[in-house]
């Protein structure tokens, strides 16, 4: 049995703001349940909520900080989360990235080196807990400075670096270097300094001694300059200790055959209740019930990393075919302005909801038809894997984890009924066209249909076959 340090700067159901929070709440539960000792660090903010019990352990003194050491479970779970409890960086309003107003934190760097000084504490038994881990696995940049610290240790624990998108580094100025009072030898352009600047994001791609990434596409594209944001360099320099693993979904949570948010139940064996979905979906957000009529769906934030320009572009033609197109999110105040346009000038065609709504979230998924996600990138992406999961059919531009989890339909993957969905390659509105163009033949196609339904709803995308793989890489370590 292994102990595991699992270091995040989010988990569900405690508090979340992205898909590292559903990771951090699957993978350690994972885990455990393969018999590892999975425990989970990080920081008490003010916003956690929690129905489990929280009780002190300890209080470790850091760069001039007092800090506790707080001890719950994982609600639901046997998983140990420890709260890095420094009540002036985290008992404030607001998430763990931005203030309660929706702006930046100005002490981020401060907020975020603490927490990875207190990890660095925790990792070599110096704060009173009475266990060391045999590996700590760090999430995101937020947790960087932990394998560039722990480097400095003797007889430290191995380090594994997962990047979950790389977009996003943790750079601050030089001068936040010096008011961190990092040790000296970590500065230089071979450790954290980055072209002058402090990157958190770099301490864990130079450091650790494994980098993961969220899908086997993404980690062969973060070693090219479109994808690498100025460190593909240093990744390609590592190649030999990168790996992509895809993330696993929350199978009770999204599971059709179960589904407490959805009319009705049904699996691959049911597929034809599917359709009491689609009725259900129709009626909720006023379109006309019509079960011939094939429902395109999307979720997503509207932003250009995730195509909505190019779903903009292609509208005027889609609305010449026979169809409905339902949309849930928000983000870029323009293109939630020209959906609502399209919406209202097509109300018998379009739905557009702007927001976040669980519930709906799952009805679109049971109820439509066809899913679409053209992505410029998605370092792994989960909608695509739900999709097929509830029968729905995703079009996916061939980039990072949508390349890895849809197999596209053609004449020989759908004679040897492996295709999943309808995979297109250059980010145009053109491609994306002759994808749903595809989509609306195949569906006049109803064996065709079926079996590409089928397919999908068999394949297993459960946390465990993901947990298997990194517990296999751990073994490396």
């Amino acid at each position: 049995m292994k102990k595991i340090l699992f270091v995040t700067s989010e988990t569900h159901p405690l508090i979340k703001t992205g898909g590292l929070a559903d990771v951090s709440g699957s993978l350690p539960k994972a885990l455990v349940e393969l018999g590892e000792d999975a425990r989970i660090i990080m920081p008490n903010y003010q916003a956690i909520k929690t129905t489990e019990e929280i009780r002190y352990l300890s209080t470790i003194y850091v760069n001039n900080y007092a800090v506790n050491i707080l001890e719950t479970r994982l609600p639901g779970t046997g998983v140990i989360v420890w709260l890095v409890d420094a009540p002036e960086f985290f008992n404030v309003p607001g998430n763990p990235y931005h203030d309660k107003h929706g702006n930046p934190w100005a002490n981020s760097a401060e907020r975020f080196a603490l927490f990875c000084r207190v990890t660095v504490e925790v990792a070599m038994n110096r704060s009173y807990l009475d266990w060391k881990p045999d590996i700590v696995h760090c999430n995101d940049w937020q947790s960087g400075l932990v394998p560039a610290l722990l480097s400095l240790e003797y007889s430290r624990p191995a380090t594994v670096f997962t990047i979950h998108n790389m977009a996003y580094q943790g750079i601050f100025p030089s001068a936040t270097y010096l008011s961190l009072n990092l040790p000296g030898q970590l500065w230089n352009p071979y450790g954290i300094e980055y072209y002058g600047m402090l990157s958190f994001l770099k301490g864990g791609l130079v450091y650790s001694d494994r980098i993961t990434t969220v899908s086997p596409t993404y980690a062969k594209e973060i070693q090219t300059a479109e994808f690498g944001y100025g460190l593909e360099g240093l990744l390609s320099h590592r190649k030999d200790f990168l790996s992509g693993i895809i993330n696993g979904i929350d199978t009770d949570h999204w599971n059709p055959e179960t589904d407490s948010n959805i009319s009705q139940t049904y699996n691959h064996l049911t597929l034809t209740k599917k359709r009491l979905n689609k009725t259900a979906l129709q009626e909720k957000l006023s379109l006309p019930v019509d079960d011939s009529i094939p429902v395109f769906g999307l979720i997503s934030r509207l932003i250009e990393q995730k195509g909505i320009d190019l779903i903009l572009e292609c509208l005027p033609e889609m609305l010449t075919h026979r169809l409905q197109f339902v949309l849930l999110g928000n983000g870029n105040k323009g293109f939630e302005q020209r959906l609502h346009n399209f919406a209202e000038s097509h109300p018998d065609k379009i739905s557009v909801t702007i927001g976040y709504d669980e519930t709906l979230a799952h009805m679109i998924e049971a109820g439509a038809d066809i899913f679409l996600m053209p992505s410029r990138f998605e370092p792994c992406g989960l909608n695509q894997i739900y999709s097929q999961r509830y029968g729905t059919i995703p079009i996916v531009r061939k980039t990072g984890g949508l390349a890895d989890t849809v197999v596209d339909a053609v004449p020989e993957t759908l004679d040897n009924k492996t295709a999943t969905g309808l995979v297109f390659n250059e980010a145009s509105p053109a491609a994306l066209m002759e994808a749903i163009k595809r989509s609306l033949i195949l569906y006049t196609h109803p064996k065709t249909w079926k079996q590409l339904q089928t397919t999908g709803m068999k394949r297993d995308y459960s946390w465990s076959t993901s947990a298997q793989q990194y517990m296999t890489l751990y073994s490396h370590l």
